[in-house]
């Protein structure tokens, strides 16, 4: 239960984000309509007209992961898409349904017990897990339509830190999930002309890791909120399991079109983020995402974002340049990316104009 009832006139910052009711907590109450701070502008919404329902995104099988039929598919739906899903990956389909519920388990427990959790900061290397209410700009106070939590994955991380519902099964997937990430960066990297991922390229491009748990519950008026407004990701590649509700959409190859990403049983859907795409010089593409609400049903998602290591210089890897390709983006510290970005909250592409070579 909410720790206090939400009235009309009531901070809703202060309910929802301070005092850890989150938005579960708030649709708790009995909201009949959302709130006026959880209107999205108009140009955040997604309107049926968008939708493209005669496209979709590649389905790719793994069983042969190593068949150059496979890699092929999975460099040109980089290329193409910059999304696309996996199936028959190898991950047990007990660990993803565990952590699907692990999710649920955490965001129904009291506000006293998640406030503990709450954190303010969210940095590249954050060993402790935050839970929070999606915010959008923050000069704007709109609220998405979301709550969730991060793991940071990495040998620095204190996972005892981490909520007795989620810890295992977290851990759980990690174990599973990393190698699988490793190998398809591989495939990716040899698209581009590099070697295989050594020493001296895994902090660039697998340098820190978490796993954030998403929770969006039931919305009284999904026309006219979000609950991940249109972005793309920091990462080099993010995997994400998903439930069976929908709501994941991206960007289509024809126009201002949204392209919905069917949930597979079992599958994780496979995205490049904007590191992989400076990395690459645009030879791979991170496209704009975002994720619409349901009505009646509450969706759980858990993105795993693969990242450079906040020391890495990202920019175009020489082997594309060699040939005499220009260098669409310049060399730049990882972290000032990563801040640049969260200070920022740039939407869409717009991000990448950070790190855009300013001579091309």
């Amino acid at each position: 239960m909410p720790s206090s009832k939400f009235e009309p006139n009531d901070d809703i910052l202060d309910f929802v984000i301070k005092k850890a009711n989150g938005l579960k907590g708030l649709v708790d109450t009995g909201l009949e309509n959302i709130p006026n701070q959880c209107i999205q502008p108009k140009d955040q919404r997604l309107e049926k007209s968008q939708i493209n329902n005669q496209e979709s995104i590649p389905t790719i099988d793994l069983s042969n992961f190593d068949n150059l039929s496979v890699e092929k598919s999975i460099q040109d739906a980089a290329s193409k898409w910059g999304f696309f899903q996996i199936i028959n990956h190898g991950i047990p389909i007990e660990v993803l349904d565990d952590l699907k519920e692990a999710g649920h388990k955490f965001f129904e427990l009291p506000s006293e017990e998640k406030v503990q959790y709450n954190k303010e900061s969210y940095n590249t290397d954050e060993s402790v897990l935050m839970f929070w209410s999606a915010i959008g700009e923050k000069d704007e106070k709109v609220l998405e339509w979301r709550d969730g939590i991060r793991h940071g994955c990495n040998p620095q991380n204190d996972s005892n830190l981490w909520p007795p519902q989620t810890r295992n099964q977290v851990l759980e997937y990690q174990k599973w999930a990393t190698p699988l990430a490793k190998k398809l960066l591989e495939v990716l990297l040899k698209g581009l002309n590099v070697n295989e991922i050594d020493e001296s390229l895994e902090p660039l491009l697998m340098g820190t890791m978490a796993i954030n748990i998403n929770y969006y519950p039931p919305c009284p008026n999904p026309n006219i909120a979000i609950g991940f407004r249109r972005h793309c990701d920091m990462s080099c590649i993010t995997l994400l399991l998903q439930d069976d509700t929908g709501g994941l959409y991206v960007q289509g190859t024809k126009g201002d079109n949204w392209i919905h990403v069917n949930p597979i049983k079992s599958a994780l859907a496979v995205n490049i983020g904007n590191s992989l795409q400076i990395m690459s010089n645009d030879q791979y593409k991170s496209i704009e995402h975002c994720v619409a609400v349901d009505s009646s049903r509450a969706r759980i998602s858990v993105p795993l974002f693969v990242n450079p290591s906040p020391d890495s210089i990202i920019g175009p890897f020489p082997q594309i340049l060699k040939d005499g390709e220009k260098s669409v983006y310049k060399h730049i510290l990882f972290s000032d990316y990563w801040d640049h970005y969260f200070s920022k909250r740039p939407s869409g592409n717009a991000s990448l104009d950070f790190a855009k070579n300013l001579m091309f």
